[in-house]
């Protein structure tokens, strides 16, 4: 299984220029890249079209990947005007070739419906302006992690980390990330052995709703409070956007003010982000079987609950438990949007009619219990949960209505 562990890295401001230079490289080849590449991609477009037939035969040509790295980066070290290439290294600089590559077949899979998810774009020219950049390094570029803990990296240098945990195998790649609070960041590409990560097996499952007023409400009858991170830093954030829109454009100050407002903004997406990890991982280390529902988050945020719903990161959070349980021979299964799972009484199975957001308790009519909206849903979830788990496993091959098996 290949994971991605990622680390803070603290250049010198030597080493920051050399990065830049890399980053810059890097850059200007993706660029003279989609220069070549764009006009055919969009000329094939109009294949089929009246306009084809003012088509001339090698203009359909597109180059390949190797074609283009020797024309943008062998031939094109030689040209006066790009000779400063030499300041990256070369895999770095095929790497952006590979990644364009990739970039126009995720967006030709969107345009034809292979690839599932919202419509992806062609992919667009960098600029230099851009706040967050980045540079890979393959084992072709030669990079290593020193016994003194520093990793070298070519045309930068040896470059101080700091290590949270060890890496479990010899890394395949790392990419070098400036975000755009102006902070550095190594990830680690790494192999790691399936068999080495999977948990006991415990009894238990766990059905989640999740909510706004909550975060998620828990089938057991426990809760998980919604700590409202964007909500609780939004004056300070206020005051940054006001410090960066009085600021002259193109000035240094401007740029000072960017950084602070980036940074406040990165503080509240790292708690964010810290606090679904300490869950998830929670969730799946004491469930044998977690089961959550699917929302339709884009829609949610068309509302004027858009915030909230942003700041809950729910997706995010269902991400995370997905790769854990299956990191860690768990079953995560996903009940379908359309169950009405604020509907059902868990305790006789009576479905009643819909209920606006503000009744948040509710009388069944068929057996007189009266339940909390929250809990009831996350024990109807569980309880579909259950059954959608046994019925992919004894009939892989037709697994629930709406479902999804992790």
């Amino acid at each position: 299984m290949q994971l991605r562990y990622q680390f803070r890295a603290w250049p010198t401001p030597e080493q920051r220029i050399r990065a830049a230079r890399v980053f810059g490289c890097k850059r200007v080849v993706w660029n003279d890249a989609l220069a070549i590449v764009a006009p055919r991609k969009r000329a094939n477009s109009l294949l089929g079209s009246p306009r084809a037939r003012f088509a001339e035969g090698p203009y359909w040509s597109i180059p390949k990947a190797g074609e283009l790295g020797r024309l943008l980066i062998t031939e094109a070290k030689r040209n006066p005007s790009r000779a400063f290439l030499a300041d990256a290294p070369v895999g770095v600089l095929q790497q952006a070739l590979r990644d364009l590559d990739r970039a126009w077949k995720a967006h030709e899979d969107s345009k034809t419906g292979r690839r599932s998810g919202p419509r992806v774009g062609p992919p667009t020219l960098k600029s230099r302006k851009d706040a967050r950049q980045s540079a890979r390094f393959t084992v072709s570029d030669r990079f290593r992690v020193l016994d003194d803990g520093k990793l070298r990296l070519p045309k930068i240098g040896e470059v101080r980390i700091k290590w949270s945990r060890d890496l479990p195998s010899t890394p395949s790649s790392v990419t070098l990330i400036r975000d755009r609070s102006g902070r550095y960041w190594v990830s680690f590409v790494v192999e790691t052995d399936p068999a080495a990560d999977l948990l006991p097996p415990v009894g238990g499952d766990q059905g989640i709703d999740l909510g706004l007023t909550r975060f998620a409400v828990l089938a057991d009858g426990s809760h998980i409070a919604n700590p409202r991170f964007l909500r609780r830093a939004e004056k300070k954030l206020a005051k940054r956007q006001r410090e960066l829109s009085r600021k002259e454009k193109g000035s240094k100050n401007r740029e000072k003010a960017r950084v602070k407002a980036a940074r406040a903004h990165a503080a509240v997406a790292d708690a964010r982000r810290n606090f679904q990890h300490q869950w998830s991982h929670r969730l799946t280390r004491e469930n044998q079987a977690v089961y959550c529902e699917t929302l339709n988050v884009r829609g949610m945020a068309r509302t004027r609950l858009a915030r909230s719903v942003y700041d809950a990161g729910w997706a995010q959070f269902v991400g995370f438990l997905e790769y854990k349980a299956r990191r860690r021979g768990r079953s995560f299964v996903q009940v379908g949007g359309r169950f009405p799972s604020t509907r059902i009484c868990s305790s006789c199975g009576r479905q009643d009619g819909p209920k606006p957001l503000w009744v948040r308790a509710w009388t069944c009519p068929g057996c007189g219990v009266r339940h909390d909206r929250d809990w009831n849903a996350g024990k109807v979830i569980r309880h579909e949960g259950r059954r959608l788990l046994a019925a992919s496993k004894t009939a892989p091959s037709t697994p629930g209505p709406g479902a999804r098996r992790r």
